[in-house]
């Protein structure tokens, strides 16, 4: 259970600009209901321009018995997301925890700690934090990709997350109805019964809109957009 939640409060995506070589500023809110669960939790996320050029991703979540706060420094270089730095911190739900990562290109190394543990780790084209492949995701999905592979910096390993497109769908929003792309995580069942299917918004730059996950116990748990705005335009569905 404790797992599950977490997953949820770390898995709020953003929203990826159409045009692969530019970023859009962006705010969004959204409640997560666990149905075996008689309280109900909030996130927010953001994204935007630092003075220097580069990006801040900020993602705040707080429910009954946890909090979670989670930054990603990034840019864009080549066309590809490149982290530069990552920092998250969680409390309650039993131990807290810290992640530290600092990401050197020049010398192809990050370092730093998780939980206490040094990170000494080689880097390879495309590596990811656990914050800034969300943003990789939907950049290649407004690409047209069906099929994504992701390489994220998890501990002191690169672990591969890998995501298929399954096709369009309508999602109903606190906003009204969305226009979506439904994404699954695709796992090897032989090592997780687990399910998660993301839904992102056709026209308002893939920003994820509804998340739904089912543990392997059959326990299910879902987030839904509570409002959002896209380089200062503010999400609205249709009626």
């Amino acid at each position: 259970m404790r797992r599950a939640i977490l997953f949820i409060l770390a898995t709020f995506a953003l929203p990826a600009s159409l045009m692969a070589a530019e970023l859009q500023p962006f705010s969004a809110s959204y409640t997560a209901d666990w149905k075996q669960l008689p309280f109900s939790g909030k996130a927010e996320r953001s994204l935007q321009i630092q003075t220097d050029g580069t990006w801040k991703l900020d993602f705040s979540a707080s429910m009954l018995v946890a909090g979670l706060n989670e930054t990603s420094w990034l840019s864009v270089v080549n066309g590809e997301v490149q982290p530069h730095k990552y920092r998250y911190a969680r409390t309650g739900m039993g131990k807290s925890k810290k992640i530290k990562q600092d990401f050197d290109w020049n010398t192809q190394r990050a370092t730093g700690s998780d939980r206490g543990t040094p990170i000494n780790v080689t880097l390879i084209q495309g590596v990811q934090d656990k914050s800034s492949y969300q943003l990789a995701l939907q950049r290649d999905i407004a690409a047209g990709k069906t099929s994504m592979s992701y390489q994220v910096l998890d501990g002191d390993e690169l672990e591969t997350y890998d995501f298929r497109v399954l096709g369009e769908d309508s999602v109903e929003t606190m906003v009204g109805t969305v226009d979506a792309i439904k994404v699954e995580r695709v796992r090897d069942p032989t090592q997780s019964k687990r399910i998660t299917v993301l839904w992102f918004a056709k026209d308002w730059d893939y920003l994820l809109v509804r998340l739904q996950q089912v543990e392997k116990d059959g326990k299910e748990y879902q987030i839904i957009l509570e409002q959002g705005s896209v380089n200062n335009k503010t999400v609205k569905g249709r009626s």
